[in-house]
């Protein structure tokens, strides 16, 4: 199924599978890839963080999760490099995040964050770059902010949304 992915990405669409439900979804647009590059360029170490998180991050790249489902976070963040390079991700980040291109607003605000947390992801940021509207959710708390803001993930890395 992975290979069937990869071909409509050729098509310009992302297909993904949540909770055994197929979603899809256009290629993003300008203002999107901006917000994304923009927010990877912020990620570092948080101060004060302790040593052992790489904030490795990576840009649109399937994620299979333990239920099946197969995701592409706009921006994934691991603590170390992957093991795979030309298949799926196995290893689960510890954050995501997901910035909202018109259209996919329910995808990106109902349905990702609740998977992702139900996965066991441990920070949630959903971003509009519309509104300048962000939302971080971890397991215990929801709050949303106004961009641009710095946020702290639990992993020790940090970056400006």
């Amino acid at each position: 199924m992975f290979e069937q992915f990869l071909r409509a990405d050729e098509l310009g669409i992302r297909m993904e599978i949540v909770g055994g439900m197929p979603m899809w979804e256009a290629s993003p647009v300008r203002r999107h890839q901006r917000a994304v590059d923009r927010i990877r360029a912020s990620l570092r170490p948080a101060p004060n963080a302790d040593e052992g998180c790489g904030c490795v991050h990576l840009a649109d790249v399937y994620v299979a999760f333990p239920d099946g489902s197969l995701k592409r976070p706009d921006i994934s963040i691991f603590c170390r490099e992957p093991d795979e390079d030309d298949e799926a991700i196995t290893l689960l980040p510890e954050a995501v995040i997901e910035v909202i291109s018109r259209g996919y607003e329910a995808k990106d605000l109902e349905i990702g964050p609740r998977f992702y947390l139900s996965q066991g992801i441990r920070d949630v940021v959903v971003f509009d770059p519309h509104t300048l509207m962000v939302l971080h959710l971890t397991p215990t708390s929801a709050e949303r902010l106004v961009s641009p803001v710095d946020i702290t993930l639990a992993c020790g890395c940090a970056c400006r949304v």
